[in-house]
């Protein structure tokens, strides 16, 4: 606001001035007077000055028509004007259009004419270290690998565009599958521009698929000094590189090589599973027990795992199992209230055949997350108490269909692995495997399709007949009577199951739906003693719309053996 106050303050104060001193001019009473060829020209001082103004129009005019009439000369002489310098500009403008298009038609994927405008560019403009860059990108979305390599061949002769064509030919190596010459041309671009974030994903990609360990942590390291990665992080990708650096060396043979990575791995990141199991075999290699229990035990209290029992187990492999679970208890109490702290103790409760104590570790995990350790335990410690085979099978075939609990799962992409590695198989994504349990499995786990089909599969638990002596004898006996007598506190089985009948047993038509016996039972149940004073009967359910000639279903636990041999499909007498 006050400075356009000023502005206009200015252009007043200017046109007072010019005001006044046309005035003055025209007051004044003197006169100009030119003389030239005998002729007097006298002029009043306002005519004076627009006669001034334009004499020097006159003379600006006269000074350009002499240049244009000089330059005119130097070029018919041969030498550069603005008449060449006119054409020249006329040349950049369509250089410049023609490279404005073709960089549209590369960024829309017009490879044909891309390349039709970069050459045109090219002939226009005398830029190489552009031209050749659009040449090369138009190569390339036209599909020529062929001339891309030739052009980026050439950006190497050129200090601006050497890191351009290194690059360029990095990319098609690592297209081609060739990551060893694709490695060699990243290590020659990281030198050239080692804060480029692009470039040093590449190169430790590179370097990890090429297995140079020690590049990729110096790599990490020089990421670290730039301050492009946090400090909890270098010391993490520094730990697996470490870990898988020793993994290496150990197959190589040279074990105390392997031995000090291994330790130094786990001291950096001491929740790294892989790393905790490797450095207490170290230890172990050693004969230092004592602190390859104290490494097992931190690792165990931060991120349990089976692998951390089994190297915990290997301390002392020869003990009875008494002793590895007075020993072992000290490792669970570091992390008593955790899933695999539970299941741990209730192994070793089993190897110590004590299945009420392995019950009661395990609680009540067989129903609230079911997999197929949890329902196996459950299965062992059945069989142990004696339990009938038919609840052993049925943990056993729940365990088909369970999940397999926690695995090595990809947090990229959620490919499950059988072994820990550094690098994900499946989107080779770097440290992202973690110990947990895959959610798709987790879903299909939960589902219990089929599971109501269970007892017709594995069987119902057996039940010896309980046959009362009679004390008196009694009357004749009637079908209502010799009834089997239904349960109070049990509702009424469904039509389809089978749990509350003995193997080989056919419901009764007016009770249930008739089904053919299970094939899988070929051994019907021995027919109850039978007393003086209950005579032999054979008890038929007939539905009175039976046609006559349709086979009957006779009870085999009520008649005779001779007689209720599977008389299914045998007419009545």
């Amino acid at each position: 606001m006050l400075l356009s106050l000023l502005k206009i303050l200015f252009f007043f104060a200017v046109v007072l001035v010019i005001s006044l001193g046309a005035v003055q001019l025209s007051e004044t009473g003197q006169m100009l007077r030119i003389e030239y060829g005998g002729t007097e020209y006298v002029l009043t001082p306002v005519k004076a000055v627009v006669a001034l103004l334009i004499l020097m129009v006159l003379a600006w005019l006269v000074f350009k028509a002499l240049g244009l009439f000089l330059a005119f000369v130097r070029f018919i002489a041969g030498d550069e004007t603005a008449i060449d310098r006119y054409f020249a500009r006329s040349r950049e403008r369509k250089g410049y259009a023609a490279l404005g298009e073709g960089m549209l038609a590369v960024a829309s994927g017009e490879g044909k004419l891309a390349q039709d405008k970069a050459a045109k560019a090219e002939k226009y403009l005398n830029m190489p270290h552009v031209t050749n860059l659009l040449s090369a990108q138009a190569a390339e979305v036209a599909g020529d690998k062929a001339r891309a390599g030739q052009v980026y061949r050439t950006l190497l002769d050129d200090d601006r565009t050497r890191f351009v064509g290194i690059r360029g030919l990095m990319r098609q190596k690592m297209d081609e599958g060739d990551t060893a010459t694709a490695l060699l041309l990243a290590q020659k671009a990281y030198a050239l521009k080692p804060r480029h974030r692009e470039l040093q994903d590449t190169l430790l990609d590179l370097e990890m698929r090429e297995h140079d360990w020690k590049g990729a942590r110096q790599l990490l390291k020089d990421k670290r000094r730039q301050g492009d990665l946090p400090k909890d992080v270098h010391i993490r990708r520094d730990a697996v590189l470490a870990l898988q650096e020793a993994s290496e060396v150990l197959a190589e043979g040279n074990s105390i090589s392997a031995r000090e990575a291994a330790i130094s791995a786990n001291k950096a990141s001491p929740d790294l599973i892989p790393a905790a199991v490797l450095a207490a075999r170290s230890y172990i290699a050693q004969k230092d027990y004592r602190n390859a229990s104290r490494v097992l035990e931190k690792t165990w209290s931060v991120r349990p795992h089976p692998d951390i029992a089994a190297a915990y187990a290997e301390i002392v492999p020869d003990e009875t199992p008494g002793a590895r679970l007075a020993r072992f208890n000290r490792l669970i109490a570091k992390n008593a209230d955790n899933e695999e702290s539970r299941l741990l103790k209730a192994e070793l409760l089993l190897a110590a055949e004590d299945f009420p104590g392995a019950r009661r570790a395990l609680g009540d995990l067989a129903e609230k997350h079911p997999t197929v350790r949890t329902l196996s335990i459950m299965a062992a410690v059945e069989r142990g108490e004696g339990a009938d085979d038919s609840v052993v099978r049925g943990y056993l075939a729940r365990a088909l269909t369970a999940s397999r609990g926690p695995q090595w799962v990809c947090d990229k992409c959620h490919n499950v692995m059988s072994d820990w590695a550094p690098v994900c198989d499946s989107c080779g994504g770097f440290d992202t495997l973690t110990w947990r349990e895959p959610e798709s499995v987790r879903q299909v786990a939960t589902a219990t399709k089929g599971a109501e089909m269970l007892p017709l599969l594995v069987g119902a638990p057996k039940h010896e007949p309980v046959v009362e002596p009679a004390t008196e004898p009694a009357a004749q006996p009637t079908v209502q009577d010799m009834a089997p007598e239904k349960p109070a506190e049990r509702p009424k089985p469904r039509r389809v199951e089978v749990a509350d009948v003995a193997p080989g047993m056919v419901p009764r038509e007016r009770d249930y739906v008739t089904v053919e016996p299970a094939s899988t039972i070929t051994t019907p149940e021995p027919a109850p003693v039978r007393t003086e004073a209950q005579p032999e009967l054979v008890i038929v359910s007939t539905p009175p719309t039976r046609p006559v000639d349709e086979p009957v279903l006779i009870r085999p636990d009520l008649a005779s053996p001779e007689e209720a041999e599977w008389t299914e499909g045998k007419t009545r007498p």
